[in-house]
């Protein structure tokens, strides 16, 4: 009896019964859902300003283009958000392998090959005209592990969560460089200004010993009081190194943030003639949700939240479909030809029995 080709109505039928319960499988484990808070409604102050804020590049607030500048650099050449941004991508592609597995694979060959039997090991071949014969063989296969206990669509949503953590963790990582690029240049504004107000007092108080010396010499004051205004002196002088010391750090650390070598950092508007953030009164609290590393923090529980369903799914079959369909022949003229036609259609269950611990 000739056997039925895959392209009957009982085949078709059965291989879309077979997609159709795929899809509508069940899924182990819990799914996960947000605590529900009991938050006000409403808030006590208007929060349209107070978003407006918050959507803004903040730092532009400080009117000065240097900063911006400063900014813009480290955002592009910081290792530390290089970093995270590859591992984004580190994410995304396990996040698409991962998913793959959820779609048939389908896969081509060809093969060749010159072969020769033993006419002497069975009485079968021994009248075999030739024993050494060639052969060809072109082919179409595809496989595909039915999900029916939402195996890896838990592995899928788990991967999705580990991406969209990854995201977060960037988001974070560009939050605190802004930040620290900008409090890092106000720090250096600051001690400019320090620096500044000590050699202005320096030369101030060496204008003072300077009159000190001639009433001395006037004898209108004592050598006590000379030497007490020469060591006010030496103290604010001794001041100005250590604030120079402090500036070339500063550079040194901002530097860095920058990506670059230490060296010399461009400055732009006076301390006094930046421009003061508003900050403004009343911020709503669901503004939380917007920190990056509170996300994270949810996205990986998430993710350990499907890891939990698709263990479960561990002790259940995995059932898969495997099918063939190409041409083989001795001859590479006739590979093509009707009769070197071949196709083959199979599907397999595994059920774990003993693991040794494997699955708990």
């Amino acid at each position: 009896m000739r056997r039925a080709p895959l392209t009957t109505p009982l085949a078709t039928g059965l291989v879309s019964a077979l997609c159709v319960l795929a899809l509508s499988g069940c899924l182990l484990g819990p799914n996960y859902s947000r605590p529900q808070l009991d938050v006000p409604a409403t808030y006590r102050f208007p929060d349209n300003y107070a978003a407006d804020i918050a959507n803004t590049e903040w730092w532009k607030q400080f009117d000065d283009p240097v900063l911006d500048e400063l900014i813009t650099t480290a955002l592009a050449n910081n290792n530390d958000v290089k970093i995270a941004a590859a591992r984004v991508d580190q994410f995304l592609g396990q996040f698409v392998t991962t998913r793959a597995a959820l779609f048939p694979q389908v896969g081509a060959g060809f093969d060749a090959g010159r072969h020769r039997i033993s006419t002497s090991s069975s009485p079968l071949f021994a009248n075999v005209q030739s024993p050494v014969f060639n052969t060809y063989t072109a082919s179409l296969s595809a496989s595909w592990e039915i999900d029916l206990f939402g195996r890896n669509r838990r592995l899928t949503e788990s991967a999705r969560a580990s991406l969209l953590s990854t995201e977060e963790a960037k988001r974070g990582t560009v939050l605190t460089l802004v930040s620290s690029v900008a409090s890092s240049y106000i720090n250096l504004r600051s001690l400019d200004r320090q620096l500044e107000i000590a050699k202005a007092t320096t030369a101030s108080r060496a204008e003072s010993v300077h009159v000190f010396d001639l009433r001395f010499r006037g004898g209108e004051v004592s050598q006590m009081e000379l030497a007490q205004s020469q060591s006010e002196y030496e103290a604010s002088r001794a001041v100005i190194p250590q604030i120079e010391a402090q500036i070339a750090q500063q550079e040194d650390a901002l530097s860095v943030l920058l990506g670059r070598n230490p060296g010399d950092i461009l400055r732009g508007r006076a301390l006094a003639e930046l421009a003061a953030p508003a900050v403004p009164a009343g911020l709503p609290s669901d503004l939380l949700e917007r920190r990056p590393d509170l996300r994270q923090a949810e996205q990986d529980l998430v993710a350990a939240n499907a890891q939990i369903g698709a263990a479960k799914a561990l002790y259940f079959p995995q059932i898969s479909l495997t099918g063939l369909l190409g041409t083989q022949s001795g001859q590479f003229s006739k590979l093509f030809t009707g009769p070197s036609r071949v196709w083959s259609f199979a599907g397999s269950i595994a059920q774990p029995v003993f693991e040794g611990g494997a699955i708990v």
